[in-house]
């Protein structure tokens, strides 16, 4: 037996409780008395599971959680394909499983994990997973939107403006009701002491918004919000239970996906008290899917996640990112993963070929050829080093894998949703709660702002009317008045054409006679 086997069997030998993860490979054969294993205490100081697809990443990841719920220890990873739902139904056996599980030295015993199905905002199979948009916060929020820098910090003031004016953000419409408000003529000049917000931007993030309510997000922000301690739950046998987050349309809305199990880690990071160095964490974080935290990610938001990562630590959380090489995960990250677990690599471009040396480079020095060992991995074997107890790097190890003992075949979806509707959570979670809000609020408060501008502008329109007709009638009183004498005097000049008519007189004054004569009775006789 070479002196390096050696090393590598005196570096993995040790007597705390461990995940075993496999065999040592040799000359490609494996050797079942030198297992290859990684410490429960030392789970919380973080990990790394890559490959190319297709190369047992998850089915590492399965091996990994049933382990670790098995030693007690509550387990959260996200189900990208519904591949781990297989974890709640014991696994089958077959001649091709037995003779692998045989030539590693596995007793494989079928076993099914307790598990509990989560969905967000209840799209999908799952016990609905909300959160509010205060909770959620700016800085995540942004990366979800995809803002700029300039977008970022408008949407903090926004959020600062919220917090002293005590408005509860919700959900989506909550937001975007603020929005409007803060764009209002009120709105501007309530946040001139703090200067401002710019249409345009504010128009920028209400579009995004826009758009993630159509992608779903609307069903996702509200209440009632997700308590993190129930993911720190064990079950009857003392088993952790496994948390899985279905994410079937992750192609969809991939921001939101990643976003959110970072929010996740950051909730336990408040939520959860100092813990020191434990002999096994309180809680495994399987980030999936880890490239897509980073991609397009501001300096603020990876900054947020370095601390994080590093500060989680003693919390007694746990977090391993699955990805396919390590250069999707930023280096201030990938510094403080102390275990890797790397599948097959494959280096048909240049770009792969770089990723190689870049993944070579992050493994201690080693008697392999990594670079042409990691290509030439078959499926279910990984190179392995990890922390041991005593947090000292193993040496690197060709490790053929265990296989899970729980089903490797997807849970069927009719299984699956009556294990949702009996689990105890649905009562807390399964129904939206809408209660009153920033929405709400300003909206009673746009509307009765608008009433009093309506109100405001009949007063004015009724106080024209009037005021045009008070003009009118004073114009009528003046032409009246101009036209009077004009009437009198064409009266006065008729009678005085009349009387003026010598006829007239005369004959007037014959009747005058005969009138006279008649009453006196001096008339004429005949």
């Amino acid at each position: 037996m070479s002196d390096a086997l050696e090393a590598i069997r005196a570096g993995y030998t040790f007597d705390t409780p461990s995940v075993e993860l496999g065999v040592l490979v040799d000359d490609g054969a494996p050797v079942p008395d030198v297992p290859i294993r990684l410490s429960l205490s030392m789970l919380n100081r973080h990990g790394l599971v890559a490959g190319a697809t297709g190369t047992g990443k998850t089915k590492t990841l399965q091996l990994m959680a049933e382990q670790i719920s098995a030693a007690g220890v509550p387990v959260f990873a996200a189900d990208i394909k519904g591949d781990l739902s297989g974890l709640a139904a014991p696994g089958e056996t077959s001649e091709k499983l037995l003779a692998r599980t045989q030539a590693i030295g596995q007793d494989f015993t079928p076993q099914a994990c307790p598990v509990e199905f989560y969905a967000l905002g209840g799209e999908g199979v799952g016990i609905p997973l909300r959160a509010t948009v205060s909770s959620f916060g700016p800085l995540l929020l942004s990366k979800v939107l995809g803002l700029n820098d300039t977008q970022e910090s408008t949407l903090s003031l926004v959020f600062h403006y919220a917090d002293t004016q005590r408005l509860l953000l919700l959900d989506l419409k909550d937001l975007g009701e603020l929005l409007a408000f803060l764009t209002s003529p009120e709105g501007k000049q309530e946040l001139s002491g703090l200067g401002g917000v710019s249409k345009a931007t504010v128009g920028v993030i209400q579009r995004q918004l826009s758009a993630l309510a159509a992608q779903g997000g609307d069903t996702f922000f509200g209440e009632p919000e997700f308590d993190t301690a129930d993911l720190l739950r064990v079950d009857a046998d003392g088993r952790g239970l496994i948390s899985l987050l279905e994410l079937p349309d992750l192609a969809s809305r991939p921001a939101l996906f990643s976003t959110f199990l970072m929010y996740l880690l950051a909730e336990l990071y408040q939520e959860l008290p100092e813990a020191g160095d434990l002999d096994r964490p309180k809680l495994v974080f399987f980030f999936d899917e880890a490239h897509l935290l980073f991609a397009d990610a501001s300096k603020a938001f990876r900054a947020s996640v370095e601390q994080t990562v590093r500060l989680i630590r003693s919390k007694g959380v746990g977090v391993f990112f699955v990805t396919q090489t390590p250069r999707d995960v930023p280096e201030t990250v990938l510094a403080q993963l102390g275990s890797r677990v790397q599948h097959q690599l494959r280096a048909h471009t240049p770009n792969d070929a770089k990723a190689l040396r870049a993944t070579v480079n992050t493994y201690p020095k080693t008697e392999y050829d990594l670079a042409e060992r990691l290509q030439a991995l078959g499926i279910g074997e990984a190179i392995i080093t990890v922390l041991n107890p005593d947090g000292a790097p193993t040496p690197v190890a060709w490790t053929r894998m265990r296989a899970p003992q729980a089903s490797m075949q997807p849970w069927e979806a009719a299984t699956m949703a009556a294990a949702v509707a009996a689990s105890p959570l649905q009562a807390t979670y399964g129904t939206a709660v809408d209660r009153e809000s920033a929405y709400e609020v300003l909206k009673a408060r746009l509307d009765a702002g608008a009433q009093a501008a309506r109100r405001e502008e009949e007063e004015r329109t009724r106080r024209q009317e009037q005021e045009r007709a008070d003009a009118a009638e004073r114009a009528a009183d003046r032409t009246a008045e101009r036209a009077a004498p004009r009437s009198r005097r064409q009266e006065k000049s008729l009678f005085e054409q009349i009387t003026s008519n010598t006829m007239v007189r005369q004959m007037a004054r014959t009747a005058a006679r005969e009138i006279t004569r008649s009453i006196f009775g001096t008339g004429r006789r005949r």
